[in-house]
């Protein structure tokens, strides 16, 4: 039995007979003691005084014999273990590569199978698990590693043929090798797939929002008074401010595409998409700025008419006033008049500045093209008008105030 050549051809079968050599061993370790006690018992007979039934040197050499045949039987018992023990280590160390062949083709199914995705979402699904399997890869890495050292290990103890062992080691190297490569092509598609979709749905995003600016910008609302005109102005200057922010990412459009894969940012709807979005910005910054405009034309305009409103408030008072006025004869009374038209003198200055920027304001909507311009050129008239009345009056009573204190200094003289 401790001599048999037979050490398995394969993990259990090596169990087994690891299993059956540890009971013959227990069976050797029975009978050692069992021996031992018998030499014992013999050699009593080889020291025995007087009458000697056998000669104490045949007793002797046998107990020497018995002894060195079991020693003998112990070291083939260890000899057989360590024999056993390396075939197990054999057979384990090509099971373990069996499975790890058996495992690389199961992801080489599974790689040769695997699509980029349709969508953003299917890519991340897809990257995640990618992720997962490049940690299983890690994991059987360094068991595959752990195998090869133990593969190392029996090549250097010579006690079996190099051939298998070699040749399996060299087998699974290469596939683990092109494992390796293609699950790094595989996390490039889905990195370029993930660029391309990614780009993709920030272009939509950037879209979407451009058409919802462009709604705004392009509202026909101007408000209905100064107040209200001013919010408006608030809020699109606002607007203003978050289109300016957006055309950065307008303009590094193209650098994400020149860095998407070439079958990505070749393509023909990648390139019309840029040009959209580029010329849907152009329109939104376009109409903005005309909306700027046409908000300051119109808050411009209220303010005229407001401005306007107060001057013709201050003509209507002094234009009643100058009506209802008459010229005294006596002279004490005409110094006050006069000296009230000294003090109306200072308030037509005031207000003919405040004529001459409301016609300096009209100028300049009437040469911008306002639609308003006719109104606006009405509503000037009519105050010019009413100023120029005023003026006239101013004049007249101013002459006639004149008169009578020509008349009354006459008098005095006289």
């Amino acid at each position: 039995l401790l001599v048999s050549k037979d050490l398995g051809k394969h993990l259990l079968e090596v169990e087994d007979l690891l299993q059956k050599h540890g009971l013959l061993e227990a069976d050797i370790s029975a009978q050692t003691e069992r021996v031992q006690a018998l030499n014992a018992a013999a050699l009593t007979f080889s020291e025995l005084e007087g009458y000697q039934p056998c000669d104490p040197q045949i007793i002797c050499n046998r107990v020497n014999h018995v002894q060195t045949c079991l020693e003998e039987l112990g070291e083939l018992a260890a000899k057989r273990r360590k024999e056993l023990e390396d075939s197990r280590q054999l057979w384990a160390f090509f099971q373990e590569m069996e499975e790890a062949e058996a495992w690389i083709r199961e992801k080489e199914k599974i790689l040769a199978t695997k699509t980029c995705g349709r969508d953003l979402s299917s890519v991340l699904t897809l990257t995640n698990k990618h992720k997962s399997m490049l940690g299983e890869l890690g994991n059987r890495r360094a068991l595959l590693h752990q195998t090869m050292k133990r593969g190392e290990q029996i090549l250097a103890k010579k006690r079996f043929s190099p051939g298998g062992i070699q040749e399996k080691m060299r087998e699974v190297r290469l596939r683990w090798k092109k494992l390796e490569e293609v699950t790094g092509l595989h996390q490039q598609r889905l990195q370029e797939a993930l660029n391309f979709f990614q780009f993709s749905a920030e272009t939509d995003d950037l879209v979407a929002w451009l058409q919802d600016t462009y709604r705004i910008v392009s509202s026909d609302a101007f408000g209905h008074d100064d107040y209200s005109t001013q919010a408006l102005l608030r809020k699109h200057r606002a607007v203003v401010e978050e289109v300016e922010k957006h055309r950065a990412a307008v303009l590094a459009l193209r650098k994400q595409v020149a860095l998407l894969a070439p079958e990505h940012q070749q393509g023909v709807d990648v390139q019309i998409r840029v040009v959209e979005v580029e010329q849907l910005y152009g329109e939104v910054a376009e109409v903005a700025v005309l909306r700027q405009q046409w908000l300051q034309d119109a808050l411009a305009v209220y303010r005229m008419f407001s401005e306007v409103h107060a001057c013709e408030v201050w003509v209507d008072e002094k234009e009643q006033w100058l009506e209802r006025m008459e010229v005294p004869e006596e002279l004490d009374e005409v110094e006050v008049v006069q000296h009230r038209f000294e003090s109306l003198d200072q308030e037509m200055n005031s207000v003919m500045g405040r004529i001459l920027d409301v016609n300096q304001v009209v100028q300049q909507l009437v040469d911008g093209g306002h639609p308003s311009s006719e109104e606006v050129r009405s509503c000037q008239d009519h105050l010019n008008s009413r100023w120029n009345r005023v003026v006239e009056l101013v004049e007249r009573k101013k002459s006639q105030l004149s008169s009578v204190l020509k008349i009354q200094n006459y008098l005095l003289e006289c």
